[in-house]
C-alpha cells in the first residue's frame, strides 16, 4: 500500500462522518466475505467446543489477561496456545498468504484458544473485533482500522469472523492482514 493513498484515506475518514467499514477497500471486503467459511473449519469448531464446555468464570479469564500483559516473553499456557491442534492449523492457514499476519481463535467470551504469535492479551472481550464478530452469539464479520504495526512496520487491518457450530456463534477468529503484502 502507498503512503500517500493511505494518508489521504485517512484523511477522508477523519473528515467524514462515515465508519470505518464504509471507507474499507472493496478487496479487503471481498476478502473478509470469502474468510466466512473458516469459521467453519472442523479443527476450530471443536477446539472452540472444547473450551467453551470448561466454564471459566470471567473473573479467571481476566486473572489470565492480567497474568498474560505482565509477561514477558512466552511462557508456557501462551506457548501451549501456539502449538495445539487449532494454532497448527492457523499456522499453515496463514502461511498460505503472504498477507496473513498474526491469527487467533476466541472462545464464547473473548478468550485465547489458540493463535499463530502471542498477542498483546489474552482476553478480547471487551475489543470491538470479539464483540461485532461474536454478535451475542448471532455471528457477523468484523473490519477493524487500518493501523500502523511497530513489530511489523507495516500498515494493517484485522478481519474478524465468527466461528459457527450450526446456525449459532461459539466463538471467533481474527486474521491479521498486512495492507503492504495484500497490494492495495
Amino acid at each position: 500500500m502507498k503512503f500517500g493513498n493511505i494518508l489521504s484515506a485517512a484523511a477522508l475518514l477523519l473528515s467524514s462522518n462515515l465508519s470505518f467499514a464504509e471507507e474499507v477497500p472493496q478487496a479487503v471486503i471481498d476478502l473478509a466475505d470469502s474468510l466466512m467459511p473458516l469459521g467453519r473449519e472442523v479443527v476450530l469448531v471443536n477446539a472452540v467446543k472444547t473450551q467453551n464446555t470448561q466454564g471459566k468464570s470471567l473473573d479467571s479469564i481476566k486473572t489470565l489477561d492480567e497474568k498474560w500483559i505482565a509477561t514477558a516473553g512466552i511462557d508456557d499456557f501462551m506457548s501451549t496456545l501456539m502449538n495445539n491442534e487449532a494454532a497448527k492449523f492457523l499456522t499453515t492457514f496463514e502461511a498460505s498468504k503472504p498477507y496473513y499476519q498474526e491469527i487467533f481463535l476466541m472462545d464464547n467470551q473473548g478468550a485465547n484458544v489458540a493463535m499463530t504469535a502471542k498477542t498483546s492479551d489474552y482476553w478480547q472481550g471487551d475489543e470491538d473485533k470479539w464483540q461485532k464478530s461474536f454478535a451475542n452469539g448471532k455471528g457477523d464479520k468484523h473490519i477493524g482500522p487500518v493501523k500502523f504495526d511497530e513489530s511489523s512496520q507495516a500498515y494493517l487491518v484485522q478481519i474478524s469472523i465468527p466461528v459457527m457450530d450450526g446456525d449459532a456463534a461459539i466463538g471467533a477468529i481474527t486474521i491479521g492482514i498486512n495492507l503492504d503484502q495484500f497490494g492495495l
